[in-house]
């Protein structure tokens, strides 16, 4: 007998791996054999059907040979159903014969991480984290370049200065939590539709130390944290650009007995009205009178270093560049960009009749 997957999930066999996921949750809930009015036959063949279509190898080799794959996938559908998922390998570790066909059910930890928060008896012992946040500040062009340390203040949740973060009074003793008995975790089980699942999550009690202060601070009331406002130094690296973010580890908001989070600026630079950022270089426009451009000169120069000098070369054409090494933006401690130079010949827009004069006989000299 032939088998079309997707008509027995009901979707297109344009389907996206996610609208196949839905249509498998939804006849999973339907059909599973522990529910009541459950049918085993019609789950066995939805679970089939959605091992192949989830599985990107599996699909195409399928799309291409069709029920022919279909039956050396499925097999033999005989044998009995063991309820609740028992004898099953969900680890994705290895595949588990079910009614006679060799499924690979590491798919399966991603439905029961959507239904229930983690996988079938996982632990859920994630170190508690805060809040990150994040503010934005600006600085100056040359600030930009050369880098520079800024304080600001920041409002935030921040561990309580007095009990440093405890939550208990200053020379008041731990004591074993009478939520958990010391154990900092609390073993729940919960009956769903699958069977029961046993889950472990953090006591809230004493969020997992195992101890809770006899005598909570004043000041924070136990938490460890309160909001106040904070001094934070920030150092800005040499060369960073408009809109960068410089990232703070731990400088974010803070939580009882976890981890802080991080703390996100975002830095803005102040445009400059000369020199413009072309990679490492800096780039900058020189006007030139013409005389200065055809005899060549010396031109002094502010850069964001201080004055130097450069040479205009005799005969310079319009919109040459000069390079002057070493006074772009600092590629490491011993390497800069360039300073580029942008040469704009000034005409002069009227003439006097001396240079007219001078102009004719560098026209018959053929300049």
């Amino acid at each position: 007998m032939s088998k079309d997957y997707y008509e027995t999930l009901g979707v297109n066999k344009s389907a996206s791996k996610d609208e196949i996921k839905k249509a498998f949750y939804k006849l999973a809930h339907k059909y599973h054999p522990d529910k009541k009015g459950g049918n085993e036959a019609k789950f066995k063949q939805v679970n089939e059907a959605y091992q192949v279509l989830s599985d990107d190898a599996k699909r195409t080799k399928y799309d291409q040979f069709g029920s022919a794959y279909a039956e050396g996938f499925g097999g033999s559908q005989s044998g009995g159903f063991k309820g609740g998922f028992e004898g099953f390998d969900f680890s994705g570790r290895g595949g588990q014969a079910y009614g006679g066909a060799d499924f690979d059910f590491g798919n399966l930890n991603d439905i029961f991480s959507d239904f229930f928060g983690g996988g079938m008896g996982e632990e859920r012992s994630q170190a508690r984290r805060g809040r990150d946040i994040s503010t934005e500040i600006q600085i100056s062009f040359s600030d930009s370049i050369f880098g520079m340390n800024r304080k600001i203040l920041i409002t935030k949740t921040s561990n309580c200065l007095t009990c440093n973060g405890f939550g208990a009074k200053a020379g008041s003793k731990m004591e074993t939590c009478k939520h958990c008995n010391g154990q900092g975790k609390i073993r729940e089980s919960k009956r769903t539709i699958f069977g029961t699942i046993a889950n472990t999550k953090i006591c809230e009690a004493c969020l997992g130390t195992g101890e809770v202060p006899k005598e909570i601070c004043d000041r924070c009331k136990g938490r460890g944290v309160l909001r106040r406002e904070e001094e934070v130094s920030i150092i800005i690296p040499p060369g960073i650009r408009d809109g960068e973010m410089v990232r703070m580890t731990s400088y974010g908001e803070a939580i009882s007995r976890g981890t802080a989070g991080d703390l996100y600026i975002k830095i803005n630079v102040t445009p400059h009205p000369v020199f413009k950022r072309e990679g490492n270089d800096l780039a900058m426009n020189l006007n030139l009178k013409l005389s200065d451009a055809l005899l060549g000169t010396k031109y002094p120069i502010q850069t964001l270093d201080g004055d130097i000098e450069v040479t205009i070369p005799e005969g310079v054409a319009m919109n040459e560049i000069l390079r002057v090494r070493g006074k772009g933006v600092p590629v490491s401690k011993n390497k800069r960009g360039d300073l580029l130079i942008k040469l704009n010949i000034k005409l002069p827009g009227r003439l006097s009749r001396k240079s007219q004069e001078l102009i004719e006989e560098l026209k018959k000299e053929g300049i």
